[in-house]
Order: structure tokens, then C-alpha cells, then sequence
């Protein structure tokens, strides 16, 4: 008798749509534990980057970049246009930033942010956040958009909100689980 896999469960995720039309003023400290830096990455290897997204997405279903080859997240991410900056935690990757700037000068999205798992909880979130908000108003953009999904980090949408986005669209989007 010969097995067949069951087709993967599709996930519906319902997408907020939010937006910044005013750069904020509020700054953050940098946290003193853990040690952090944060580097811009010029020419990132794939193999990292791809350990980067999965790290950071895979408890998401993040699912863009997941399903591209190599040769296409190479263009991506080495494009004019895109932006990354690495999250580093006591000398370790910790989280990364990553712009898209296609649409200057009207808007700058922040395409991708967050937390590896193993640095949730150690106060990172609204510094790094708040440097990726001001990387992105360095390009000099009309707006800051991002969007979140009901997959996201339970916290992603409040933060998103505090740290002066405002919602501005709802949507819906199905993905295949990351397995």
C-alpha cells in the first residue's frame, strides 16, 4: 500500500495595513544587555539571509521569500532598492531589518522586521523597531508603511501602533504553513 502525503493546510491571515506620514521624535536608549549592534548589510549571502528569514519568519509562515530560488532573493536583496540592516545580540545574529525603497519618493516599506526567538523578551523590540523606522525616514519618503498579519508576534500590531504607525486598510491572504 503506498502512502500519500495530505495536501498542506492553507492558513488565513488577516493583514493590517498601517502607515507613518510624520517622522517620529521619540529616540530609545540603546538596551545595555545584551550587548547590540546593528550593521548594514551590503552584499549578504543568500545562505545568510536565508537563515536570517527563517529564523525570524518561520513561526510566522512568512512566505514571499520562502518559496523563491536563489537566483531571485540574490536580486532581491542585492537590488538598489532593498535595504538590510542585521540585528546583532552578544555578537550573535539576532534579527534583521529589511527595506524596500522602490517606491521613493512616495513611500519606504518596511518589508520585513523582526526578533529571532531566542532574543524576544530582552527589551529589544522598540529600540531595533525605532531604528528601522529611522533608516527608513533617512531615504526621505513621503510615508512609512508596514503591514502586519494575524501570524505575526501577538505584540507586532500594538507595537506597530505605540511606536506611531496608524492603520490604514484591512485585508486578507492565504498561506501554506512553513513545515
Amino acid at each position: 500500500m503506498t502512502m500519500t502525503k495530505p495536501s498542506a493546510e492553507i492558513l488565513t491571515a488577516r493583514v493590517t495595513h498601517l502607515e507613518m506620514t510624520v517622522r517620529p521624535t521619540k529616540s530609545f536608549a540603546v538596551p545595555s544587555r545584551p550587548r547590540t549592534a546593528l550593521l548594514h548589510a551590503e552584499t549578504m549571502p543568500v545562505h545568510f539571509y536565508r537563515y536570517l528569514y527563517e529564523q525570524v519568519g518561520k513561526a510566522h509562515h512568512w512566505y514571499l521569500r520562502r518559496v523563491m530560488n536563489d537566483t531571485q532573493i540574490t536580486e532581491n536583496i542585492h537590488s538598489e532598492n532593498t535595504r538590510i540592516d542585521v540585528l546583532y545580540a552578544n555578537g550573535s545574529p539576532a534579527g534583521f531589518v529589511e527595506l524596500d525603497l522602490s517606491l521613493l519618493p512616495e513611500s519606504v516599506e518596511i518589508a520585513y522586521f523582526g526578533i529571532m526567538p531566542d532574543f524576544q523578551g530582552m527589551g529589544l523590540g522598540k529600540w531595533f523597531l525605532n531604528c528601522g523606522i529611522q533608516l527608513a525616514w533617512d531615504q526621505d519618503p513621503k510615508k512609512v508603511i508596514v503591514h502586519t498579519n494575524t501570524l505575526d508576534h501577538p505584540a507586532a500590531l500594538s507595537l506597530y501602533q505605540k511606536m506611531g504607525f496608524a492603520p490604514v486598510a484591512v485585508s486578507e491572504e492565504t498561506v501554506t504553513p512553513w513545515e
